[in-house]
């Protein structure tokens, strides 16, 4: 099955906000830590984005998480 972009990044960022709410974390405290801006990191949250994977590589590091991890679902990658 082919995904399409929308798809692919709404999933992205459904897995951080995820993560990102288990480890307790509101909006504004992993965005600091990212050093993004809150807005952005709310768009990409909600799939309304496609963000760089240097993004990515920021938003990851500030959750003490591998890159790879957003692109994990069910445990099996979905690319």
């Amino acid at each position: 099955m082919k995904l399409m972009k929308r798809d692919v990044v709404y999933l992205i960022g459904s897995k951080v906000r995820d993560i990102r709410e288990k480890k307790g974390l509101t909006i504004a405290r992993l965005a600091f830590e990212a050093g993004i801006e809150s807005k952005q990191l709310i768009r990409i949250e909600l799939g309304q984005i496609n963000t760089s994977l240097y993004q990515i590589y920021l938003i990851t590091k500030a959750l003490g998480i591998k890159m790879y991890e957003v692109f994990l679902f069910s445990d099996k990658p979905f690319l």
